[in-house]
């Protein structure tokens, strides 16, 4: 469970300030697709940063699995993250010299898997999304839609339990964005991870089961699927 707690967000000081997230509570339930919705300028991809820890907020809780992030020390939030959660990126930042079989590699290598068993993980991977016959071509020789397969199996390979994506398909022709949607939401199921998604695509985000709507820095609605719903209530009665 991922628990936002009157998270706030200013840049600047003073007469130069700019609060892109002014007191933000929400709770994300184990397992949703969430959709962060918004225009450009909003503060959805603020608070992506915030609740992933690639951004201090200036105040506020992000409490992850019980543990409030902003407590730790930096080079802890930066273990914690590699251990728990992936990024997807508009751009892809796939390492355009290397192979798709090096890109894969590289979150491996960060944990220290062992060799013999990281190849079997990469293989399967890259399977996954399709893209195997490539195991030996350069990220630059892909086309688009490639890059974004590749940056999917490099965010999934080592199994994150969260997994955040920014404007995953917002470089893609229609057709494209969904079969990267399908690899998301198919991931998300059958692994049962947390799927948090930035986007303005209102499409995408009726396909998940929790939406929130942010406007100039606030969440100005949180609309849950009713299976979302649900489950929710069912976990609930469990726990009285």
């Amino acid at each position: 469970m991922i628990e936002i707690k009157n998270v706030s967000k200013t840049y600047g000081k003073k007469h130069t300030s700019f609060t892109a997230l002014n007191d933000i509570s929400v709770t994300i339930p184990d397992g949703a697709s969430v959709a962060i919705i918004g225009k450009s300028g909003s503060g959805k991809s603020t608070l992506m940063h915030a609740m992933s820890g690639l951004d201090r907020p200036t105040a506020g809780e992000v409490i992850i699995d019980g543990q409030d992030i902003l407590k730790l020390k930096q080079k802890d939030v930066d273990r914690f993250r590699s251990a728990k959660m992936s990024f997807i990126f508009q751009s892809f930042f796939v390492q355009a010299n290397e192979s798709c079989y090096d890109n894969v590699s590289l979150p491996l290598e960060i944990a220290q898997v062992p060799m013999r068993k990281r190849r079997e993980m990469i293989e399967s991977t890259l399977e996954s999304v399709e893209l195997l016959d490539k195991l030996k071509s350069r990220a630059r020789d892909l086309s688009g839609g490639q890059k974004q397969r590749l940056a999917v199996a490099r965010a999934i390979v080592n199994q994150p339990r969260i997994l955040f994506a920014d404007e995953p398909t917002g470089n893609l022709d229609s057709t494209t964005g969904e079969k990267i949607e399908d690899l998301l939401f198919d991931y998300n199921k059958q692994s049962g991870c947390t799927l948090i998604i930035v986007t303005h695509d209102p499409d995408l985000a009726a396909k998940c089961d929790m939406r929130i709507y942010i406007k100039d820095g606030v969440i100005d609605s949180v609309v849950k699927a009713p299976k979302q719903t649900a489950k929710m209530d069912e976990k609930s009665e469990g726990e009285q």
